[in-house]
């Protein structure tokens, strides 16, 4: 299994957000240019954000975007699924599938729903706020 670029951006772009919060909306080119990616290329994944409610966005003079949930309420599990898709790891774990006429004697069903288990349960424990606490336990000393 592989983020896309979108996936891994979504991210980046609300964690950015959380830790510029501003009363104001957030220009898009202030994003792109601390996060160094194509202006160009944020315009479709804020506009996915946007539709699915986890910011808002305002178009013309002033304009900009902010999140629309507080940073601990934004679950990095259902940011990943709503840019790539779906992240089960064969077609017969994906939602709205038909089942599997083999499913009964798969030797390899077991296998793959742990697997899906553990990257819903994993991806599901962080949310935004989590990304943005910096973690310093471990890593105060120079080699």
């Amino acid at each position: 299994m592989m983020i896309s670029t979108k996936g891994r951006y979504a991210l980046r772009v609300l964690v950015d957000m959380a830790e510029h919060p501003s009363p104001t909306n957030i220009p898009l080119k202030e994003i792109a240019e601390r996060q160094e990616i194509s202006e160009k290329y944020l315009e479709n994944i804020v506009k996915d954000l946007v539709k699915a409610g986890v910011i808002k966005g305002l178009r013309g003079k002033g304009g900009g975007y902010q999140l629309n949930k507080a940073p601990d309420q934004i679950n990095v599990y259902d940011v990943v699924c709503l840019m790539e898709g779906t992240l089960a790891p064969v077609a017969c774990l994906e939602e709205d599938t038909p089942p599997c006429t083999r499913m009964v004697e798969c030797r390899t069903l077991g296998l793959w729903k742990g697997l899906d288990e553990a990257v819903r349960t994993y991806l599901s424990a962080y949310t935004i706020e989590d990304l943005i606490q910096k973690e310093t336990d471990g890593f105060d000393y120079v080699i």
